[in-house]
């Protein structure tokens, strides 16, 4: 996001610049308050009018010096008053000019001691006057010196803290998105298992009827995570009244799709549902050179990105289709979702539920509201939704050209001004502004990956609950109150979970 604070030097050179000139003050505060001027009551054994004259002149420029500093200081701290502050450069420079004056006359050795006098007078007042004002100042301004030493050192504290937060963030996501031991394990094993018997897998099944029929219940996954996939359709089979009506695309990256193959033909889908298996190179519009996502797309991170924006191309890929609901494999179905099926959308494209109570998880959250084109097009305060359960409208998202749209912000925010590119939610708040109906709650409870105080009930009568967040229930830092949610759908008959030390 745009913006900013002002730039201000880091803790420690304030610290260390704070230290010096307090110190130097003191240096000199010390010095010229031991110090008196030459005394004049006896005349007698007085020293010559021009070695006089050179003390007080000297004694002129210290002071000036210290009253200089002083106001340096009082306007670095902010503390002092404007009044004080113009006294202390008033006071500087008028003993500047004196000491100046001082310094002319010394050059002249003409002038008599009478003449002298007057100037060495006013030399010794203003001397005085500067000493007292000093005086005064020094133990305020060694309070003001503490106080911006705790002021620096608590700023310095807190950008510490800010950085470790960051750096805590950072990680806990690396954690999250990396590919645990045991799913690479069993990732593997699926392939050897190809490799073994290759004759005992097809490499491309023929299509079921089912997978392009608009009557049955179709779904849409996104994942290249086997165990995670096979809990949704597990768990979404057994919620079901009647399973042979549900039916299940799943898309995944290339090189799992062996995986998935071999996974789902030494357990087939249970109950009788329908799952079909693709990769995200079965669709060739995906790889077009001029999309504005695979330019935009990490080439280190091509698979992940690549299934996360699949879903802003459903029309075109189930071109046959009227409804689709997308489910993210991180959830888990505890209630039969035909239903979905009949909920009425009011002309809108996209189903979900919102998730933004008081001021929290509204619009101004995603998006750069000091760019004029997102000011112009959104209000900050629209309520944001959720991915995680879907329902979309394939007619009337083909009708009102969403993904032509997303192509546009993705266009537009190609220099990531806009939003965050990493974040795909963003992108579907724009693609879907108004075009959005807010599903009941129960239907979709989330948290269930990062929120340890989800009532029991809210999760009880929740249709599908969802494992957001970075503790995902098949790694070890998930929430245990929460992970036989997940696990009581894991076919633990599959021998490769017990081969890869999955801790279920």
């Amino acid at each position: 996001m745009a913006g900013g604070r002002a730039f201000r030097p880091s803790a420690p050179r304030r610290a260390a610049f704070a230290a010096l000139l307090t110190l130097l003050l003191l240096a000199a505060l010390s010095f010229l308050l031991s110090s008196t001027p030459p005394a004049s009551s006896a005349r007698s054994s007085s020293p010559p009018p021009s070695a006089r004259l050179a003390a007080v002149r000297r004694h002129a420029a210290d002071h000036a010096a210290v009253l200089a500093a002083y106001a340096a200081h009082a306007r670095k701290l902010k503390e002092a008053s404007a009044a004080q502050s113009l006294s202390f450069s008033t006071l500087s420079s008028d003993l500047s000019a004196l000491s100046a004056r001082l310094a002319s006359h010394l050059s002249s050795s003409s002038l008599p001691e009478d003449a002298l006098r007057p100037l060495e007078k006013e030399a010794r007042e203003r001397i005085k006057f500067a000493r007292a004002l000093a005086a005064d100042a020094k133990e305020g301004f060694d309070t003001q010196s503490k106080i911006q030493k705790l002021s620096d050192t608590v700023f310095a504290v807190g950008e510490q803290l800010s950085r470790a937060r960051r750096a805590g963030r950072m990680s806990s996501r690396i954690a999250a998105d990396s590919t645990p031991k045991s799913l690479h394990c069993l990732a593997m094993r699926l392939l050897e298992a190809r490799l073994a018997n290759p004759s005992a897998f097809a490499d491309d099944p023929d299509p079921s009827p089912e997978f392009d029929d608009p009557a049955l219940y179709h779904y849409a996954i996104f994942s290249d995570n086997v165990l995670a996939v096979s809990v949704v359709v597990a768990s979404a089979a057994r919620a079901a009244a009647d399973p042979s009506r549900h039916v299940f695309h799943v898309v995944t990256a290339p090189m799992y799709l062996p995986a998935f193959r071999v996974w789902f033909a030494r357990r087939p889908p249970p109950l009788g549902v329908h799952v079909q298996l693709l990769a995200y190179s079965d669709f060739p519009f995906l790889n077009a050179t001029n999309s504005p996502v695979v330019r935009q797309i990490d080439a280190g991170n091509r698979d992940v990105e690549l299934l996360d924006y699949l879903r802003f191309y459903l029309p075109d890929m189930f071109p046959t289709l009227r409804r689709v609901v997308l489910l993210e494999d991180d959830v888990v179905v505890q209630k039969d979702l035909a239903a979905l099926w009949q909920v009425d959308l009011d002309g809108k494209v996209n189903g979900a539920v919102e998730t933004c109570f008081g001021g929290f998880r509204r619009y101004r959250k995603y998006l750069n509201f000091t760019q004029p084109i997102v000011r112009d097009r959104f209000n900050p305060s629209a309520c944001a939704w959720a991915y995680g359960l879907n329902v979309f409208d394939l007619e009337t998202w083909r009708r009102d050209g969403c993904t032509e749209l997303f192509h546009q912000y993705m266009e537009m925010n190609e220099d990531g001004e806009l939003w965050d590119p990493t974040s795909i939610l963003t992108a579907g708040l724009m693609s879907f502004y108004g075009n959005t109906k807010p599903l009941d709650k129960s239907w979709h409870v989330m948290g269930l990956g990062y929120n340890p105080s989800i009532s029991p009930e809210a999760i009880r009568s929740a249709a599908v609950i969802h494992f957001d967040g970075n503790m995902k229930p098949w790694l070890d830092v998930a929430l245990n109150q929460y992970k036989a949610l997940w696990t009581k759908y894991v076919d633990t008959e599959m021998e490769f979970l017990t081969l890869c030390n999955f801790g279920l």
